[in-house]
C-alpha cells in the first residue's frame, strides 16, 4: 500500500518572486537642483543690474527745463522744484513735485515728464487775471474762479484790467475771502465782453456785489449800468447807441437799468435825494 508523504518545503523553491530594490530617481532631483540654480542667477542678476540702474550718475536728474510760463521767472519755477536735481530719474516721485510747483498762485496746472537719460520736463500753465479786485483795503489780482493770484503793485503796472468791487464774501469781513458766486458772475460777464476787445476796452469798474445783477461803469462815464445776469454784450451794446440821446434828457444821470428789454430805467442823480426813476424805449 503506497502512502503520500507530505511535501517537504524546504528542499522546494518559493513561488514568491523577491522585491527589486527601487531605484532613485536622480534625474528629475537634478533638473530641479538646475532650474532653481537658473532662477537664483537671474534673481540675482536682475537684482544686481537694478542696482546699478539705480546708482548710474547717468540716470540722475541733473538737467531741469520749463516752457509755458509768462509772469513766472524761469528762476522762480525752478526754486519750486529746488531738491530734484540729483535724484533717479527713475524713481523721482514726479506727482510730489507737481503738488509743489501748484503752491504757487501764479501756477493753474503743471505737467512734468522724465527725458531719458537725466532731463525732466515742466510745463506750466499759468493763471489769466480776469480783473483787480479791491479786498478790505488792499487791491489782487484774481483769475475767472476767483483765485487770489498776487497782490496787485507796480511790478504789474503793465496789466490793463477792470476794477471790480463786491468779490468779498459776507463773512471775510474786510479780509482775503472771495464769494465764488460773485466771482462767477464777473468771470462770464468779463468773458462775454471779452469776445469784442473794443466793446471790453471800455469798462473801467465792476461791481459784483449782488451776485445777480453785474453793474458796470465805463470809462469818462460815471453813470452805473445794471446788466443783470446775461446777455451782458447786448445790454452793454444797447446803451452805448442810446447814451447820447439819453445825455440830452438826462444831464447827470446816476444808473441805467437794462435788465428789461426794450424799457430802459434811467434815474438822474440828485444830492440828498433819491430822484424818479424814468422810463425810457430803445
Amino acid at each position: 500500500m503506497a502512502v503520500a508523504a507530505p511535501a517537504d518545503k524546504r528542499f522546494r523553491r518559493a513561488h514568491v518572486k523577491p522585491a527589486r530594490r527601487r531605484r532613485v530617481a536622480w534625474r528629475p532631483i537634478w533638473l530641479g537642483l538646475r532650474i532653481a540654480l537658473a532662477m537664483s542667477v537671474i534673481v540675482y542678476g536682475g537684482w544686481r543690474g537694478a542696482e546699478l540702474v539705480r546708482n548710474a550718475d547717468a540716470l540722475q536728474v541733473g538737467q531741469i527745463s520749463v516752457r509755458g510760463n509768462a509772469r513766472l521767472s524761469t528762476g522762480e519755477v525752478l526754486a519750486l522744484v529746488d531738491g530734484m536735481r540729483g535724484e533717479h530719474i527713475l524713481t523721482v516721485d514726479l506727482d510730489e513735485w507737481r503738488d509743489r510747483l501748484l503752491t504757487s498762485p501764479w501756477v493753474e496746472d503743471a505737467t512734468l515728464r522724465r527725458v531719458l537719460p537725466s532731463r525732466v520736463e515742466i510745463v506750466v500753465r499759468e493763471r489769466s487775471p480776469m480783473g483787480v479786485s479791491r479786498l478790505g483795503q488792499t487791491l489782487y489780482l484774481v483769475d475767472q474762479r476767483g483765485v487770489i493770484v498776487d497782490e496787485y503793485g507796480p511790478a504789474y503796472a503793465d496789466i490793463d484790467l477792470p476794477l471790480i468791487d463786491g468779490l468779498a464774501s459776507a463773512s471775510a469781513d474786510g479780509g482775503g475771502l472771495v464769494d465764488e458766486t460773485r466771482a462767477w458772475l464777473a468771470g462770464r460777464l468779463l468773458g462775454e465782453l471779452g469776445q469784442d476787445r473794443a466793446l471790453l476796452a471800455q469798462v473801467s469798474q465792476i461791481d459784483v456785489s449782488d451776485a445777480y445783477d453785474a453793474v458796470v461803469i465805463l470809462d469818462g462815464d460815471t453813470a452805473r449800468l445794471r446788466l443783470g445776469d446775461r446777455d451782458f454784450a447786448e445790454r452793454l451794446q444797447g446803451y452805448l447807441e442810446l447814451a447820447p440821446a439819453l445825455r440830452e434828457r438826462v444831464a447827470d444821470i446816476d444808473y441805467v437799468d437794462l435788465r428789461f428789454g426794450e424799457r430802459l430805467y434811467v434815474r438822474p442823480r440828485h444830492t440828498g435825494a433819491r430822484g424818479a426813476v424814468a422810463a425810457v424805449r430803445r
